[in-house]
């Protein structure tokens, strides 16, 4: 988080009204918050499917007949391979990320916490772990076990929620990410764009994430699986209408990282690179959790044609 940053608070309709300016003069305003580094980070999909909840993008939901593959909690040598391939592509964070609504749906969590430990053996790599909704108690053994950064996404703003959820709640969440930051853990916390909200809820969602105050804002980009609720979602944003958003994200958020996550491939390189130069900081290099990303090597290239720096 850019700390030097003044932040603004900005009234819904004054971000509406930057959302909506010709596209070429928003980005010249999102970029003036910007730094020269690109920051990575990568993960581990240390447990997949049955997951109880039926957020109706996912493919690890139980609630749905998906193809995905699923599997039990992965043992902590996979996870030391994975962390010690990911800082020779050049990220610096890396996390652990599990299905389920909470850490001991798999009743997983002591092992979870150990696993934490071992990454924070790993010079110039920080912790992270997306391990579902938290309690006070958890919250407290997550901090203590030396985790660096926890993630835990709105997902859309609180209006759109029950469009997209109905097994726990945008509240839910908001306790989460309360409790993260009660117990000194820097937060992650971002959405998936194109799951059928409107242009006025992306700017409740920037206004709503300008309230959480979050160290990282994951933007992600619905890829529509078969057998969801939205497999048919292909057209509810178009690449403009994104960069629109990140921008506005960026405004609202100056002090934030926005980092590229799942579904930045349904942008052209072109538009990939427009972000990096005007609104986005970070990448999730490798794969994501049921889809496929760039390789880090292209990440790389083409960060160092833009001119900037890793972080």
């Amino acid at each position: 988080m850019n700390s030097a940053v003044e932040t603004k608070k900005y009234s819904k309709e004054e971000l509406l009204t930057m959302y909506n300016m010709p596209l070429d003069k928003l980005l010249e305003k999102s970029s003036e918050f910007m730094t020269n580094e690109v920051e990575f980070c990568s993960l581990i999909n240390a447990r997949n499917g049955k997951c109880s909840q039926n957020c109706k993008y996912c493919a690890q939901s139980s609630h749905y007949r998906t193809d995905i593959e699923c599997y039990p909690l992965v043992d902590i040598e996979e996870v030391k391979k994975a962390a010690l391939e990911s800082k020779q592509n050049h990220a610096s964070r890396f996390a652990i990320v599990t299905s389920g609504r909470t850490p001991d749906e798999g009743r997983d969590f002591n092992i979870e916490l150990e696993m934490i430990k071992e990454i924070n053996k790993i010079q110039g790599l920080n912790s992270c772990a997306s391990i579902g909704i938290l309690n006070e108690e958890q919250a407290k053994k997550l901090a203590d076990a030396g985790l660096k950064r926890f993630h835990h996404n709105i997902n859309t703003c609180r209006s759109y929620y029950p469009q997209v959820c109905t097994t726990h709640t945008y509240r839910d969440r908001i306790n989460t990410c309360k409790l993260v930051k009660k117990y000194g853990m820097e937060l992650c916390c971002g959405v998936i764009l194109g799951m059928g909200e409107s242009i006025e809820q992306r700017i409740e969602m920037a206004m709503e994430l300008a309230e959480i105050e979050p160290n990282s804002i994951p933007i992600n980009i619905l890829m529509p699986i078969p057998q969801t609720p939205f497999e048919n979602y292909h057209d509810k944003i178009d690449e403009e209408n994104v960069l629109r958003t990140l921008a506005v994200f960026k405004i609202a958020n100056p002090k934030s990282v926005l980092r590229f996550c799942g579904g930045r491939m349904r942008l052209s390189d072109e538009n990939q690179k427009l972000a990096l130069q005007t609104c986005v900081e970070g990448i999730m290099v490798g794969n994501y959790l049921t889809t496929i990303g760039k390789e880090p090597h292209q990440d790389l290239e083409m960060v160092n044609s833009l001119g900037k720096k890793i972080k």
